[in-house]
């Protein structure tokens, strides 16, 4: 791949200190470097940026970038210039004299990028400026900005239509980390792209682990996860501001470094969090939706939501804030069926957005939001199959589904008949609260006017809490036996499975949340020297501090780990390092050298050691006693659903273990779980496709045979294998 183009490798080597380029990386900057319009969809961390910023380089020419905050460009220009790019920005914030010195050096052709807002290309004359200065070529980030159907749509955006009027020959590149199809559609013909470069990069984001918890006591959970990563950085999301300025000040109150941030807070108070948090001053920052996009910092470690996003396109967006360094990070949710209706009384109100189509989009949205948080499915795969690809990982060993953090509640069918009976009992015209309230027993205003206390079923699950009762009635909903209607104020209704489901002629399971250990994922600190990480990232904020920069400007989190796991002694063996070019060599090379020097002297480790190999795939991180349960089963020769029931587990949850199984123990047949039919059909796909990917001998039977069957067949033909070899 590389030898096409070896120019871009030696641009990207001697700035950015990286030997390779990610997916789809090559084919971005050959499309701009070729003079062909671009849109390129990449999740956070992917490396948009470099797509248009490499291209810049060997091109020798001209590319605007267009940015929608300050800040943003701030961070982005002063890592360029620490890489010993050619980068400008020119906003408000500079004064006179500043903007006329970038102005210069534009219509001189020192600059390579210059970053500006949609508001300055609409002064005209800036635009007769960038027509004597020879721009080549426009970068769009966070393209999904110009289309009313993204999750943050920005109508100053939509002027940016006028640049291929006005710039004919000039190249347009659209990026986003965020936009189905639909919104990919709108950028394209918003801007006028000429036959565009469509690049939608894998939207799984592998490093990141999901957790979808129900919502019960919210400051102890809250307190949970930020235990879980001490002094590392965070963000807390929060519906509302009140939400946002009493947790904040909960936890300041309890020692945590912390900073609100909303749109009611003064201007002020916004810079001054955000440039807290930028410059490491405090690790959390609790916020709504209004903090985000302008945040560059890579070394997030959790993002948590202390209510549902409203669109399952916000929720990519505001997790994927974590662990854009490619280094792990925890996404936690505190989920309550109470969210939705908060989000649909918001939206329902107007003032948001005038265009009754699009508030309908957004109260969909909402809907769909609902229905991945309430889905035993895996996180990694729902998202990634919303957003329109497949994801045929198996089982992901990052989310609370493939961990096991649920089971299966005893007399699932039981429970779930006196839910369903209720409903038919009370009418179908009340939604889950007033349906919890009867099915609990309680003597409200409401049910006694109603006399609903006279109901068969009132009081009937009174050992419950409204909290476990809630989340049935979802998981039950999400299982087709009621529906839930749209709106504002949903009811509960009947579907044509409710009266089989009553008379028992049908399987429910309902899962709760499992006793579990939360164990931290440390497999980018194999080989790492904490101790030496920790002096490193000092000085690290030392020289940012002297700099007037963010500390991630001057070195990210895995370069800083990398170094204190090599350990080089040298200039020369440190530009091994990835992630340290030559300018930074240059620049940091000497003082950096002389941390680990005196480290390594005081500490008497080791010099030079072997780069840590790179990260094995994801498994699931603890061995459950229901795995250990599972496995002697299958011994046993169990089959799947008898292995279901005996340890609650969802079926496409045992069918992971067995073919875990089945690798591990290499079993001479497994006719005991798959019939010989289906075997003999897959193997011959298998051995010409290959066992690397489900989804191609998926798509070879075009959906006849589930991803199940396949992927225990495909566990066999691998153990076998493996059996064979010498």
């Amino acid at each position: 791949m590389d030898k096409e183009n070896p120019r871009l490798i030696e641009v990207l080597a001697r700035h950015w200190g990286f030997a390779t380029l990610r997916p789809l990386q090559r084919e971005a900057m050959d499309a701009a470097l070729a003079g062909r319009d671009t849109l390129v969809v990449m999740p956070t961390g992917g490396g948009k940026s470099l797509c248009y910023q490499v291209p810049a380089i060997v091109r020798a020419s001209l590319t605007v970038v267009v940015s929608p905050l300050i800040s943003l460009m701030k961070d982005q220009v002063d890592g360029l210039v620490a890489c010993g790019v050619p980068a400008a920005q020119l906003n408000s914030s500079q004064s006179g004299a500043q903007q006329r010195d970038v102005e210069r050096a534009l219509t001189g052709g020192a600059l390579r990028l210059l970053f500006v807002s949609p508001e300055r290309l609409a002064l005209s004359s800036f635009r007769q400026l960038l027509g004597r200065a020879g721009v080549t070529s426009f970068a769009i980030d966070e393209a999904h900005c110009i289309s009313q159907w993204g999750h943050d749509f920005r109508p100053e955006y939509r002027q940016l239509r006028e640049l291929r009027h006005l710039f004919p020959n000039a190249s347009l590149h659209a990026y986003t980390a965020t936009a189905t199809e639909r919104v990919r559609r709108d950028i394209v013909q918003q801007l006028a792209l000429r036959d565009p470069v469509e690049l939608v990069g894998n939207f799984d984001r592998p490093n990141l682990t999901y957790r979808i918890v129900p919502k019960r006591d919210e400051v102890a959970q809250v307190e949970d996860v930020i235990r879980r990563h001490r002094g590392e950085a965070g963000i807390i999301y929060c519906i509302r501001r009140r939400d946002v300025d009493g947790l904040a000040a909960i936890l300041r109150g309890r020692g945590y470094r912390v900073a609100p941030y909303h749109a009611g807070l003064a201007p002020e108070l916004r810079r001054a969090a955000q440039e807290a948090f930028s410059k490491e001053a405090c690790d959390i920052i609790v916020a709504t939706v209004a903090f985000g996009m302008g945040i560059d910092r890579s070394n997030v470690r959790f993002v948590l939501h202390t209510g549902m996003p409203k669109s399952i396109e916000h929720y990519q967006q505001e997790s994927g804030r974590a662990g854009r360094d490619g280094l792990e990070a925890d996404c936690t949710m505190l989920y309550s069926p109470s969210d939705a209706a908060s989000w649909k009384a918001i939206l329902s109100g107007g003032a948001e957005d005038p265009n009754a189509e699009h508030r309908r989009a957004a109260l969909e949205n909402v809907e769909r939001m609902q229905q991945y948080a309430e889905a035993l499915v895996c996180r990694h795969k729902a998202l990634v199959e919303y957003f329109g690809q497949i994801y045929d990982n198996g089982n992901c060993g990052a989310c609370d589904v493939c961990l096991d953090h649920h089971e299966l509640v005893p007399d699932s069918l039981v429970i779930a008949q006196k839910i369903v009976s209720c409903v038919v009992r009370a009418g179908e015209s009340f939604g889950i609260g007033h349906i919890v309230a009867i099915l609990r027993g309680v003597n409200s205003e409401k049910l006694l006017q109603r006399r609903h206390d006279k109901l068969s079923t009132f009081g009937i699950l009174g050992g419950y809490s409204k909290e476990e009762l809630g989340d049935w009635i979802s998981q039950i909903v999400a299982q087709r036996f009621l529906e839930r209607t749209s709106g504002l104020y949903p009811i509960l209704r009947l579907t044509p499975t409710s009266r089989s489901l009553l008379r028992g002629l049908r399987t429910v399971s309902l899962m709760r949340s499992a006793d579990h250990e939360d164990s931290r994922d440390d497999r980018a600190w194999i080989g790492v020297d904490h101790a030496l990480f920790d002096e490193l990232r000092e000085w690290r904020r030392r020289e940012a501090e002297s700099h007037g920069v963010p500390p991630f400007v001057i070195l990210g989190d895995s370069t800083l780990r990398h170094l204190a796991a090599v350990r080089p002694s040298s200039l020369e063996r440190m530009r091994q390092i990835s992630g340290i070019g030559d300018s930074r060599l240059s620049t940091l090379g000497p003082a950096l050298l002389t941390v680990i020097l005196d480290y390594c002297t005081k500490a008497g480790a080791t010099f030079d050691a072997p780069a840590p190999p790179p990260l094995p795939p994801r498994q699931p991180k603890i061995v459950t006693a229901s795995r250990s349960q599972a496995y002697a089963a299958f011994r046993r020769g169990a089959l799947i659903d008898d292995v279901v029931n005996l340890t609650g587990r969802a079926r496409s949850t045992i069918t992971g273990y067995l073919a875990d199984f089945i690798v591990s123990e290499r079993p001479r047949t497994i006719e005991r779980w798959v019939d010989r039919e289906h075997y003999d059909a897959i193997t011959p796909v298998a051995a010409r496709l290959g066992t690397e990917r489900l989804k191609p001998i998926y798509d070879e039977f075009e959906g006849r045979l589930s991803y199940d069957t396949i992927r225990v067949v495909v566990a066999h033909v691998v153990a076998q294998t493996a059996s064979q070899s010498p």
